[in-house]
Order: structure tokens, then sequence, then C-alpha cells
């Protein structure tokens, strides 16, 4: 592959990666944890404070339990700081955002997280295959 190649490749791929974050935080805005989950892969893992979902039951589960209660009606901002490439079908994204809780404006400054997203391409298609946040500051 020619480098004008791979540059147009890692433009498109930096694109769909971030395409797949925000289709999360879209269905978040909604609280719809099965399209939420459909975005991981099955043995998907997310590690949080206090918090280790191991699979993607686990993460659709979780998600379902918090719409319906305690983040019934947030909705999320994050910013993508950096994607980079471990190969051809991996891809790392740190990013900071947090939870606005409905009537929010900015995430509380307690609630500002940074985070790190794995993603794996299979057949062509993007998928996190992990995801880890903490404390921002």
């Amino acid at each position: 592959m020619s480098n004008t190649n791979r540059a147009t490749t890692i433009i498109d791929d930096d694109q769909a990666v971030l395409d797949v974050i925000k289709a999360i935080y879209d269905a978040w805005a909604v609280n719809d944890a099965n399209l939420f989950a459909a975005l991981y892969l099955d043995d998907a893992t997310v590690v949080q404070p206090g918090v280790h979902k191991k699979n993607n039951d686990d993460i659709r589960t979780s998600m379902a339990t918090l719409f319906a209660g305690p983040l019934k009606g947030s909705t999320v901002v994050d910013a993508p700081q950096s994607v980079r490439y471990l190969g051809e079908d991996v891809a790392v994204v740190i990013s900071e955002g947090g939870i606005l809780m409905a009537g929010q404006t900015e995430p509380a400054a307690e609630g500002r997280v940074r985070a790190t997203w794995v993603l794996a391409k299979r057949d062509g298609q993007w998928w996190v295959a992990a995801y880890h946040n903490s404390p921002a500051d």
C-alpha cells in the first residue's frame, strides 16, 4: 500500500472509529441499552472505578438498569484527544468528558473523566473491545 493510500485509509478509519463512539453516546442520549451494547464485541470489557463489566451482556444489563434509574434523562459530552493504531485492526482512543445529568449544561468537575477506548475491526466494521475511565483530575 502506498503512503498516500495508507494516509487515506487512516483518515477513513479515524472517522469510522470516532463514529462508533458517537453512536454509543447517541444511544445513551435516548437511554437505549440495547443499541448502546450492540456497539461492543460480545467479550468486551468495561472497567471504571468500582466496576468491571466482563462481556456484552453485563454491559447491556447494567446500562438498562442505569438508564431506568440514576442515569435516566442523562447525556454525555466526550471530546476525543487522540486516535492511534496498534496495527490495521486495533485502535486506541483517548477522550475526555463526563455525564450531563438532566438539566446540566456541563459535567460537574468531580464527574469529568479521562477514558481509554480500544476498538477492534472485524469484517470491515469497528467495535468497542474495551473501555476504561478514571477521574480526569
